[in-house]
């Protein structure tokens, strides 16, 4: 296959190549007045690239097909692009990118009473963890992985939903100020890798060794790769076991990282 057919997208979307071009206009006029480091821009950029990777072009169609390459999607969607575009701290540069005027607008929705009500619920760090591990394991439930492969509409939540929550989880970990105004305590964001991580483990490890067809929707659509289903089964749960657990990991070790710099900045003298 060819590098252009490869990017020819399996679903073509306009919404969502808008919301690219914009992000990336925003950003890159953004780093420019933010004075955004190399490094934080190489950061957000792979990330960018990697969402778009697996939202628009053929991985998704090999997604519909494959359940190991299903997997792999998510975990770029879930894991590693949020993780990316979130170590970046894109925040500063994406304001900065904003017309003054919208900017000041934003400030002032962001203090109203009621939008600052709505993000103190929405925005709660046990609700995004409980997401976070919810929209992996909610469709992978058999029943509903079926659903969602002959719906478009459903499909499309679960890929949305996976990735938005993704990048939730991802921004409240890797929050470098001290709490607050950091929603979560700088102790808690090395812990909370490990609990999130546990349930994915053995979600991971009951597919990965169950000896019967979990998923027949792959049969049904037609296995890109011609795998034997327990053995597609078992490469996907091993990816949600491994590679999902090695990136938490990462996780983990920027947020002790934040949390050594913050105990320094506390001590005396």
């Amino acid at each position: 296959m060819s590098l252009l057919h490869f990017l020819i997208p399996w679903e073509p979307s306009a919404l969502l190549v808008a919301f690219f071009v914009i992000t990336s206009a925003l950003y890159l006029r953004g780093a420019r007045r933010a004075r955004v480091s190399m490094v934080r821009q190489s950061a957000f950029w792979s990330g960018l690239v990697l969402f778009y990777v697996a939202l628009h072009t053929r991985v998704d169609y090999y997604a519909e097909h494959e359940f190991f390459a299903h997997r792999l999607q998510h975990l770029v969607l879930h894991h590693l692009a949020p993780l990316l575009v979130m170590a970046a701290y894109p925040g500063s540069a994406l304001r900065a990118g904003l017309p003054i005027p919208w900017r000041t607008r934003l400030r002032a929705v962001a203090k109203h009473s009621m939008v600052r009500a709505l993000a103190k619920v929405c925005l709660q760090p046990t609700l995004i963890s409980l997401l976070f591990v919810a929209s992996v394991l909610i469709w992978l439930i058999p029943s509903v992985q079926f659903i969602s492969m002959i719906n478009w509409r459903l499909y499309l939540f679960m890929n949305w939903s996976v990735a938005v929550t993704g990048l939730l989880y991802w921004w409240l970990l890797l929050d470098h100020r001290p709490a607050p105004p950091a929603r979560l305590g700088a102790g808690l964001r090395v812990l909370s890798p490990l609990l999130t991580m546990t349930p994915q483990i053995l979600a991971g490890a009951i597919i990965a060794f169950t000896q019967r067809d979990l998923y027949p929707i792959f049969d049904l659509c037609g296995r890109a790769f011609g795998l034997p289903a327990l053995t597609d089964q078992s490469i996907g749960g091993l990816i949600m076991w491994v590679p999902a657990s090695f990136l938490e990991g990462i996780g983990g070790l920027l947020a002790l990282r934040h949390w050594t710099r913050l105990s320094q900045k506390a001590r005396p003298g």
